[in-house]
C-alpha cells in the first residue's frame, strides 16, 4: 500500500492515466498495464483494455521478452563478483566448443561479440523450442558477423550463451539459478519462466482492420535467458528498484551502477537519440533524460522497464499484442509526467561527521594549465573536480585507502589522483592520469612538466 507521504498527486495520476489510455487506444492493444516506481516503492498502477467490465491489475501477468536479458546479466555479474569469472575472460576458458569462444563474456553481456541477432532455421520466436534443442542449433554456421568488440550488434544467440556459461559454472539449470538468486530473494514471486494464471493472452492485431487473432505461445528452451519470462507491473516494479538500489544478498548497487554504464558504442543511426548499451541494460536519453533499463517484444507482448536514476523515478509498460504501442516512449513518458509534475525533493545538507584535514587540505581551487577547476571534498567521503569555467572534463573519486582516489566518471573514470609532497609534507602539485593540477596556473614553485618560463607572466611588448 502507498502511504500519504508517498502517494502522486491527482493532476499527475490522471496525466499518468491519460498517457497509457492514449497508448491503449491509438495502438489498439487488447491491453496496457503500467507502474510508477519513485524513491523505491511502487506509487502508481494503471490498466486500460478493451473487455467491459475488467482490467488487469499488478498480478496479471505478460511475457516481457528481452527483459529477460537484464535478468540473466544480473546472474553472469553474480558470477563475477564471486569471482567464479573475469569479464574479459573469452567465453572459451569456461564454455568450450560453442564457436563464439573468442568472444569475451564482456562482449556477450554488451551485445559486442559480433554474433548474429538470430538463430539460424525458422523464426525462433514463434517456433517450439525443440526445433533447437542444443546451444550448438541456436548458433548459425557464419558464428561471427563482425570482429568482437568492433561494433554493437545485438544478439538473442549471445544470451543464449550466456544462460548456458549461467547453467555450466552453478550445475544447474538456468530457471532453477533464477529463482534460487534472484527471483526468491527479490520476492518476485509473480515471475516465471511459464505462464501461471492469471496471465494475459498474447494477440496480434491486424494492421489495416480492427481484428485481432491469438499468437502462439511456445517454450524457447536454450534461447529462454534470452526472452522467456513472464512477469508482472508488481514484480517488475520491485526490480526496477531493486536495479537501482541493489540488495546486497544478489547484487551490489556498485555493480548495478557498472551494468548501467554505457559498455557498447552507439551505431550512427542511434546517435542522434543517443542510444546505447551497457552490461544487459539499455542506456537511451529522451528529451534531455537519461533512462537505463530494458525493452521488450516477442509475438504477443510487448514491454518496456525504464529508470530515470536521477529523477529516482521507473516505470514499466506491458501490453498484450504484437506491434502497435511504443511501449518504450510510454514508459519514458510516465517517467518524464512524474518528474515534471513532481520535481525530486534533495535530501537535505548535512556537514561530514568527521573531517580528514589531510584530505581538507586537498580542497578548493586548482589549475591544469591554466584551466581553473574546484576540487569539493563531499560529506560521503567523496571527492568531487569540476571545471570553473567551460565544459571541462569532471568526475568523482573514490578514496582507495592508502593516500591515493580513484576516477569514477567519464575521462578520468579509473584513473588515480594522488597529492604529491614536498619533503616538508606540503602539498605540491595534484597528479591525475600524469596530469599536474597546481594552486596558481603554472606554479612556479610546483612541479610542472616541460618546467616554468623563469621570466613569468608578461604582457605584449
Amino acid at each position: 500500500m502507498t502511504t500519504p507521504q508517498e502517494a502522486l498527486l491527482p493532476g499527475t495520476r490522471r496525466a499518468l492515466l491519460h498517457r497509457i489510455a492514449v497508448a491503449q487506444a491509438d495502438g489498439r492493444a487488447p491491453s496496457l498495464v503500467a507502474a510508477v516506481v519513485r524513491d523505491g516503492r511502487a506509487v502508481w498502477h494503471g490498466a486500460r483494455t478493451s473487455v467491459d467490465g475488467h482490467a488487469p491489475d499488478e498480478n496479471v501477468q505478460y511475457r516481457i521478452g528481452s527483459i529477460t536479458k537484464t535478468f540473466t546479466a544480473v546472474l553472469v555479474l553474480r558470477l563475477r563478483d564471486e569471482g567464479v569469472l573475469d569479464l574479459e575472460d573469452p567465453l572459451e576458458k569456461h564454455l568450450p566448443g560453442t564457436k563464439a569462444g573468442e568472444a569475451t563474456i564482456a562482449q556477450l553481456l554488451a551485445h559486442t561479440g559480433g554474433l548474429a541477432a538470430e538463430t539460424p532455421g525458422p523464426w525462433w520466436e514463434r517456433t517450439p523450442g525443440s526445433l533447437r534443442p542444443e546451444l550448438a542449433d541456436v548458433l548459425s554456421g557464419r558464428t561471427a558477423l563482425h570482429p568482437a568488440g568492433r561494433r554493437h550488434h545485438y544478439s538473442n544467440p549471445g544470451y543464449a550463451v550466456l544462460g548456458a556459461l549461467v547453467e555450466e559454472l552453478r550445475g544447474a539449470p538456468w530457471e532453477q539459478v533464477l529463482r534460487r538468486e534472484v527471483l526468491e530473494p527479490l520476492g518476485l514471486d509473480r515471475t516465471s519462466v511459464q505462464a501461471q494464471n492469471p496471465a494475459a493472452g498474447g494477440w496480434a492485431v491486424h494492421p489495416w482492420a480492427d481484428a485481432m487473432q491469438p499468437e502462439p505461445l511456445e517454450d524457447y528452451g536454450p534461447m529462454a535467458p534470452a526472452g522467456q519470462l513472464w512477469s508482472t507491473t508488481g514484480d517488475l516494479a520491485r526490480f526496477a528498484a531493486f536495479l537501482v538500489r541493489g540488495d546486497d544478498r544478489v547484487l551490489s548497487a556498485e555493480t548495478l551502477r557498472e551494468m548501467r554504464t554505457p559498455a557498447a558504442p552507439a551505431e550512427s543511426a542511434d546517435v542522434v537519440d543517443g542510444t546505447t548499451y551497457g552490461l544487459g541494460m539499455q542506456v537511451l536519453r529522451r528529451d534531455g533524460r537519461l533512462l537505463v533499463g530494458h525493452g521488450g517484444s516477442v509475438p504477443g507482448f510487448l514491454a518496456a522497464l525504464f529508470i530515470g536514476v536521477e529523477d529516482d523515478v521507473a516505470a514499466v509498460v506491458l501490453a498484450n499484442c504484437t506491434s502497435g504501442p511504443f511501449v518504450t516512449q510510454v514508459a519514458g513518458d510516465l517517467v518524464r509526467i512524474v518528474a515534471e509534475s513532481e520535481p525530486r525533493i534533495p535530501e537535505p545538507w548535512r556537514p561530514m561527521r568527521q573531517v580528514d584535514r589531510s584530505v581538507l587540505e586537498l580542497a578548493g581551487p586548482w589549475y591544469w594549465g591554466t584551466n581553473p577547476f574546484a576540487l569539493r571534498v563531499t560529506a560521503d567521503g567523496f571527492l568531487s573536480l569540476m571545471p570553473l569555467s567551460g565544459g571541462g572534463r569532471r568526475s568523482r573519486f573514490r578514496a582507495n585507502g592508502d593516500g591515493t582516489w580513484t576516477g569514477l566518471q567519464g575521462y578520468f573514470a579509473g584513473e588515480l589522483l594522488r597529492a604529491v609532497r614536498r619533503p616538508n609534507g606540503t602539498v605540491d602539485h595534484l597528479d591525475l592520469g600524469s596530469f599536474v593540477f597546481t594552486r596558481q596556473p603554472y606554479d612556479e614553485e610546483a612541479a610542472v612538466p616541460g618546467g616554468v618560463d623563469p621570466e613569468g607572466w608578461r604582457g605584449i611588448s
